[in-house]
């Protein structure tokens, strides 16, 4: 499907049947590694997996998916269909023809534009999903703090307190927003869009390009298109480069989002760096370390 030369409407049907199948296949690990970034009392990754499925049965790793699945396919599609078709301008612009290959210049400026156009998408999306994946501790954390900060003449048990951990924070996705516009306001919805910045920019440009590269080297000869399987494999290597990169910030990103209005830990994305190499040092970049909170 072609509006002309150099907008795509294919690209953007692509991005969204890619996201959601990424959506179904990545959702259970993503909550894994929620919980391992922003979470407490996890030893390591299969620790983290067993704790979920015993507390929560399958479900757990399940928990928040309705709003990806309706989001993400909307955001894939927006950034593939974003990323292609800038190709195509910047092509057009400065070369006159939309289809002439771009250069590695061409490259990075469509991919730091991409990353750009990301975040304001998906802020939200990656806030909301957070909160839901981490409700449960965010309940606890919040009761311990409000039990805390009770007069000494108030006298409430720990017993209730563990009762109260029990319940949802959130009732779903739009429940989440509603209440995060209440009590943060708009802003409240882009908390971590700094980080976002920072990880999305240099992480879109180190997919976009590898991927190219990769899909070049695959591809038999220059007049033909490479193979599905070159394609699968380029955007595996692609996405490994991005995300070492990119896991640094995503923890950043994962611990702001995830802190506790009511127990509000993180100032502001240079504090949560400092705090969090000071605790942790060096390894705080790691998926697997389990973080202080």
């Amino acid at each position: 499907m072609q509006t002309s030369k150099s907008f795509r409407v294919d690209d953007f049907i692509a991005g969204w049947i890619a996201g959601a199948s990424s959506v179904v296949v990545g959702h259970p690990l993503d909550t894994v590694k929620t919980r391992l970034q922003a979470g407490n009392g996890y030893k390591n990754t299969l620790h983290c997996i067993l704790t979920i499925y015993r507390k929560e049965t399958v479900t757990g790793f399940f928990k928040g998916m309705s709003f990806p699945l309706a989001s993400i396919t909307v955001y894939n599609s927006a950034v593939f269909g974003f990323f292609s078709n800038t190709q195509r301008l910047i092509s057009n612009y400065r070369y006159g023809d939309g289809q002439h290959p771009c250069s590695m210049l061409d490259l990075t400026m469509a991919s730091m534009l991409t990353g750009l156009m990301s975040v304001s998408l998906g802020a939200p999306v990656d806030l909301v999903k957070i909160r839901l994946q981490m409700q449960t501790q965010m309940v606890l954390a919040e009761n311990l703090h409000l039990a805390g900060n009770m007069s000494n003449g108030t006298n409430i048990r720990l017993r209730s307190v563990s009762i109260l951990s029990q319940q949802q924070l959130y009732r779903g996705p739009i429940h989440c927003i509603s209440s995060i516009l209440q009590t943060e306001g708009l802003q409240g919805l882009y908390r971590g869009a700094g980080a976002m910045i920072l990880r999305d920019v240099p992480g879109y440009t180190l997919y976009f390009i590898p991927y190219a590269i990769f899909c070049d080297l695959l591809r038999p000869d220059n007049t033909s298109s490479p193979h599905p399987c070159s394609i699968w494999l380029a955007g595996g290597l692609a996405g490994s480069i991005s995300w070492v990169t990119a896991t640094p910030t995503d923890v950043v990103k994962s611990r702001m989002q995830a802190d506790a209005q009511l127990q509000r830990k993180y100032k502001g994305v240079l504090h949560c760096i400092i705090h969090s190499y000071k605790t942790e040092g060096v390894q705080v970049s790691n998926d697997f370390n389990q973080p202080k909170l």
